[in-house]
This record gives structure tokens, sequence and C-alpha cells, in this order.
């Protein structure tokens, strides 16, 4: 048993399983032409559409490719949209490995190593107006992955990437933080005269008047939050205070390991594997008592995934579309516990799990058994 498993909301197809029926317990996900050959890295999500990098860098997307974040489609009316498929930006030039991925509702972006190995190339793709920067301000959608020019600034690169509902979130080597999207709620900082009448910016916007240097961000629907360096771990938060997002924050949490975002809640795992939470919990999206000690987080909309120091995948949360699995209460909710998705208990000798994720109703396990991957 190895491979990419998924389960959850899989109405467009986004599961990647050559259906569109949601699941509750994991399926092995399906791939057109070729299953890569090397371990899933990273896997993003949006409301219907997922992307997956593997370890080289090569990315591959499942779901509705109508919005235009799934990059160029070229056989749009024959495609098997329900399994996973390369990913194009280009069809005139080679292109460097993916390093960085994330995604709003309708919007993709993905970043590339430049000719000098750095991770320079920001690309944009999918609805532009309210997430994928756009060049023309007269684009409402980006059916072809745009570049963004004079971004990131000379002699800086990316360091990471972080998208809510509307607006995306990029972190360079320096500290800096820029933002686009809806900044309508905060989210973005103050904006300036670039914005438009709906708050929304179309190009990156340095965010200021942060007063520490910003080694994590994360974004909920309309929030974002930033956190400095392991060891000092003072904590900002921008954007709506829906669900106490910023009025609850923690001032600091200096032994901080992980930090994750789901639509309205904030997740910091820390060092010794506890992990705390703050926001929305009507679904039971804060962590239940007694958890054990954790390893690793993913966080969806409405639900969180985790990897426990003893090889178990848990989840708890929204799971209206079995994204947490089949036992759940009145209307989907894994609430005060936790169910088991996968063990290590229960895999061949060997076997390891080398990467969790969690998107809109969506969940994300991978598994390799001695050296083999997908």
């Amino acid at each position: 048993m190895n491979g990419l498993f998924a389960l959850g909301s899989n109405g467009s197809g986004q599961l990647g399983m050559g259906h569109k029926e949601d699941v509750s317990v994991p399926k092995r996900v399906e791939f057109v032409g070729e299953i890569p050959d090397d371990e899933v890295a990273q896997i993003a999500a949006g409301g219907n559409h997922t992307i997956i990098i593997t370890e080289t860098g090569k990315a591959y997307w499942s779901g509705d490719p109508s919005s235009g974040a799934c990059g160029i489609v070229q056989d749009n009316e024959d495609a098997d949209t329900s399994k996973f498929r390369e990913l194009i930006l280009s069809t005139s030039k080679p292109l460097g490995a993916v390093t960085h991925i994330a995604c709003t509702w309708d919007s993709s972006v993905l970043v590339l190593l430049d000719e000098n190995d750095r991770a320079t190339q920001v690309y944009t793709f999918g609805v532009a107006d309210v997430g994928a920067a756009s060049t023309t301000s007269e684009s409402s959608t980006l059916r072809t992955p745009t570049l963004l020019s004079e971004f990131p600034p000379p002699g800086t690169e990316v360091r990471s990437l972080a998208a809510g509902f509307r607006h995306v979130i990029v972190l360079l080597d320096n500290g800096d933080v820029y933002g686009w999207g809806n900044g309508r709620k905060g989210q973005l900082g103050e904006l300036t005269h670039t914005a438009d009448a709906k708050g929304v910016l179309r190009h990156p916007q340095k965010i200021n008047g942060i007063p520490f240097k910003v080694s994590e961000a994360v974004c909920c629907q309309y929030t974002t939050c930033f956190i400095s360096e392991p060891g000092d771990g003072r904590i900002i938060v921008l954007g709506a205070d829906k669900w106490g997002l910023k009025s609850t924050a923690p001032v600091e949490t200096p032994n901080w390991n992980m930090i994750g975002a789901s639509w309205g809640s904030i997740y910091i795992l820390q060092r010794n594997g506890q992990l705390i939470a703050w926001g929305r919990d009507d679904h039971g999206q804060l962590p239940p008592l007694l958890l054990p000690e954790l390893e690793n987080i993913a966080t969806g909309s409405e639900h969180v995934v985790a990897l426990t120091k003893d090889g178990d995948v848990i989840s708890w949360g929204w799971g209206e579309h079995g994204n947490c699995g089949p036992q759940t209460e009145k209307y989907g909710d894994v609430k005060g516990r936790w169910n088991v998705l996968a063990s290590l208990k229960n895999l061949p000798e060997g076997s390891k799990i080398t990467a969790i994720g969690a998107g809109c109703a969506t969940t994300w396990i991978n598994i390799t058994t001695e050296g083999v991957y997908l």
C-alpha cells in the first residue's frame, strides 16, 4: 500500500480518483499518463481544484479548470479532469522546478526556480480580480499563467507562500512580506491608492508595520497571521476579528514548530508535540482534549489533519463531505474527539507516512513503502 490517498469533497473531481463522488475513506488517486516516480512534497487546494508538487518540483492538477486555476488545459473538451495530470504553465519555453504552491478559492500561485536556482519566478492564474495577481486591470480571468514582472524585488527570493479565500501572502528571504488580492477586511494591511474601490490589490504590495522579522505567515478566510522565528514567537494578526482571531490571539508562542490556519481558526504546533489554537469551534474545529503528541499538522477550510508521533493520521472538525472519515455526528461534525484515518500499525513493515494535506473539505495522505513512491 503506497501512493497518494485522498478523501472528502469530490464534486468536481478534485480528489483525482476518476469519478466525482465524495469519499469518506482514503482511496488512492489516479493519474493521466505516467505516474510520478518521486514523492509528493506539497498539496494545495482551492474550492474545486487541487495541485500537488513532487520532491523534484513537478506539478499536477485535478478538478475544475474552468476558472483558469489549473494552468493551460490543451484538450479541455475531452479532458478527464477527475484524474491528476501534469500542470502546464507554458507551451513555448522550458521552466524550472516548482518550489511553492498556494491556492485561493479559484486561483493558483506557483513559484519556480530561475536559471540561478533561486525561487524568483512567480506565476499566477485563475480569477484575477479576487486572488490571482494580474498584469492588466481589465482581465478578470487569467486563462494563461502569467509571470509577475518586477517581483520579487532584485536580490530577493520567495521563502514561503500562503493563501486565504481571496488573498495571497508572499514571504521573502529578507523577511519582507507582500500581499495581493482582496484586502477589504485589512488582511493585507493598510491599503494604498493602488487598491480598487472594493479593496482589491491586483499587484503585490509590501505589508508594512509588522514589528518583527516574519518567519512564517498563514491565511484564514479574511485574516492573516504572522509569527516571528522560533525562540521569539511574537504574533500579529491582521484582518477580520470574527471568531476572535485577533482579540484572542496569544501575544507570543516562543516554542512553536509549525503554524497553520483554517478559514476561521489558527493552530500552532509546539516543539513538545502539543497543539494550541483559537478561533471558530462550532463544528469542533479546535483541538479536542487529550490529543496525543503530534508530529505534523495540515489545516483545511474547516478541519484539521494531523500525524501523531506514533504514526496515526487523525482528523477532526467539520467533516460533512467525508473529509474527517465516515464516523461523524450531526451536520458531519467530528467534535470533541478525532477519527483515525490511517495508521502505520496497519501498514506493511517499512512504510512511512511522508506527507499529509488538507483543503476545502479534502484530506490527503502520502504513503511510501520501502522507498517506493506513488
